[in-house]
């Protein structure tokens, strides 16, 4: 028989069991809620959807295209070009994509370009490969201008949609500090990292991936070579498999320019010269910026183990980072230089003009819904910015436009997202 002290101590340790259950099951339920919604929406994203015929009903012809733009080329005054206006931009993840993006909205606005959009959502069924039965009431042998939103590349697919003189464009980043991003924006949404534990989970994961890591998993491909992913191919290829360089060499078959986000000013400036558009049209302000305190800084140890485990992006870089200095020195070195300087200038003036305190805020200091950027789970570390209330009336609707985020520049251009904003009201609502 237990004596009094006997049971006050076993109804303690009852007590403290207790609280550490109530504890866990606070942590647990709504991981699992999280993982059933997640997978609810991968098979409301991922419906089932046929690959139409190859035939050639489904491309869209050339002189349709250049029909529907025959006001914008009379407004060029150039005599060495005319302005393209037929654009596939392949976005890739965590690359200064979205920037890119709200450029490509803004001229398409502009000049009224017909962009091939997807429904529902703000991303062409992402991680599913790309169809052109993803575009919002598509009809084969229709012709779009502009391509721009997240998905899976199918260079087949797409090239349905656009004229044969369309103009292809991506971005690629470093992939160590693109892995880092990655890691830091995703892997809340990938089950099989919940159980890093430590403060350091990037380090904790880089140290022994393959303990956190199964090709298989959900959401798994934001982890190892997602460049590689979102283009199509097998993230999960070794470095040194030859299939590797091969696709590399198919992709500079495809892509007319690949810009570089270390290189940003210098890859807009190839850019416009490439599309025959005015400083004007590239004019920007940098959005989906993370605060720098998120930013997990990487010593040289855990940088080479990141390199090594996204081998086929790092390949995939360097060769795309050696083909862009070589259009920079085609381009001019010095003339290149003065490019830049004037972009700098035009878009400090933007600054000026537009951004209250001049610069980017942290989430919860934006004023206006309208600027506030999707965050990612669990977290606010992505700066948006406040408009100035003073804003000169000539300037005050580019400067909103400029300042718009993807999601809210998408829903003022018509798109339905009903499913992106279904997930990021649960996203929400758990965290």
């Amino acid at each position: 028989m237990l004596s009094s002290s006997g049971f006050f101590s076993v109804h303690i340790m009852s007590g403290i069991k207790a609280t550490k259950c109530k504890a866990l099951l606070r942590v647990l339920i709504p991981w699992v809620l999280l993982t059933n919604v997640m997978v609810v929406l991968y098979c409301l994203r991922n419906p089932n959807q046929v690959k139409l015929s190859d035939s050639q009903e489904d491309t869209c012809p050339l002189g349709v295209a250049k029909l529907q733009n025959k006001s914008l080329i009379k407004q060029t005054h150039s005599e060495e070009c005319s302005p393209k206006v037929n654009v596939m931009f392949m976005k890739t993840h965590k690359t200064a994509s979205s920037t890119i993006l709200n450029i490509l909205f803004r001229f398409g606005e502009k000049h009224k370009l017909r962009f091939a959009f997807p429904d529902g959502r703000n991303d062409f069924f992402y991680p599913s490969p790309f169809l052109c039965s993803q575009v919002k009431d598509y009809k084969p042998g229709e012709c779009f201008n502009i391509v721009c939103n997240h998905m899976r590349f199918d260079h087949q697919e797409v090239s349905k949609l656009l004229p044969p003189d369309s103009v292809y464009v991506t971005i690629l980043r470093d992939p160590v500090d693109l892995f880092e991003s990655s890691f830091h924006y995703y892997h809340k949404a990938v089950p099989l990292t919940w159980r890093i534990r430590g403060e350091n989970k990037l380090a904790e994961f880089l140290n022994n991936p393959w303990a956190f890591y199964s090709p298989e998993a959900f959401n798994s491909f934001y982890l190892k070579n997602l460049l590689f992913f979102d283009f199509g191919l097998d993230n999960n290829l070794k470095a040194d498999d030859p299939r590797v360089m091969t696709e590399i060499k198919n992709l500079s078959r495809r892509f007319h320019l690949v810009l570089i986000a270390e290189y940003f000013e210098e890859s807009l400036i190839l850019l416009k010269d490439l599309l025959c558009w005015t400083m004007e049209d590239i004019l920007y302000f940098k959005l989906n910026a993370r605060k720098s305190s998120s930013v997990s800084h990487l010593d040289a140890e855990m940088r080479a183990k990141a390199l090594q485990w996204n081998g086929a992006d790092w390949k995939l870089y360097q060769y795309f980072n050696g083909t862009f200095w070589a259009r920079v020195e085609a381009y001019g070195r010095e003339r290149m230089k003065q490019e830049v300087e004037e972009l700098r200038r035009r878009n400090a003036e933007m600054k000026d003009i537009c951004i209250e305190g001049g610069g980017a805020v942290e989430a919860q200091k934006i004023q206006n819904r309208r600027f506030l950027p999707w965050q990612p789970v669990g977290e606010s570390s992505i700066l948006g910015y406040n408009i100035k209330k003073d804003v000169d009336p000539r300037f005050r609707t580019v400067c909103e436009k400029m300042l718009t985020p993807e999601i809210q520049y998408l829903s003022e251009l018509g798109v339905s997202l009903w499913l992106t904003r279904l997930w990021g009201w649960l996203k929400d609502a758990i965290y």
